[in-house]
């Protein structure tokens, strides 16, 4: 029963990551960026939600998302509130994407070779998940940090 676990985790932590952006009382703020921190909140946001509909809606769900990698990187001023709506859309594309999948996807070879190497459905949405749950922590920092007066 993994997938159920790992729908829950995916669910939290995004839940987690609107909670975040939500959090910032000075909007311009999720934006900021300096010399200690180069990724902003909004950048890092941008990236988690084209990763996970990309990876997982796109390569799983058969979404038909197109991945603009560079964009996450490089938008700037996106409105929380399209954040915000960003995210509650990556939650029902993962959401659906996983429901989606048979216990024997999950064994099978990933559909691209992301690492290199091969490697199964179920050990790349544990990496996903690790991955989402680490930008997380680097975008509470960065709102703790930079979201002052």
């Amino acid at each position: 029963m993994l997938k159920q676990e790992l729908k829950e985790i995916f669910i939290r932590d995004l839940n987690n990551l609107k909670k975040e952006i939500e959090a910032y009382r000075y909007e311009e703020k999720i934006w900021h960026s300096d010399n200690t921190i180069s990724n902003s909140a909004g950048n890092l946001c941008l990236h988690l939600v084209g990763n996970l509909k990309w990876f997982i809606g796109a390569q799983l769900g058969n979404t038909g998302y197109e991945r603009k990698r560079e964009f996450e990187f490089s938008a700037k001023g996106i409105p929380q509130t399209e954040l915000i709506q960003e995210v509650d859309e990556t939650l029902t594309i993962v959401s659906s994407s996983l429901d989606g999948l048979s216990a024997e996807v999950l064994d099978n070879i990933y559909p691209i070779e992301v690492f290199k190497k091969p490697m199964t459905t179920r050990f790349f949405l544990i990496h996903l998940s690790s991955h989402l749950s680490y930008h997380l922590g680097q975008i509470n920092y960065h709102r703790r940090v930079f979201d002052v007066e």
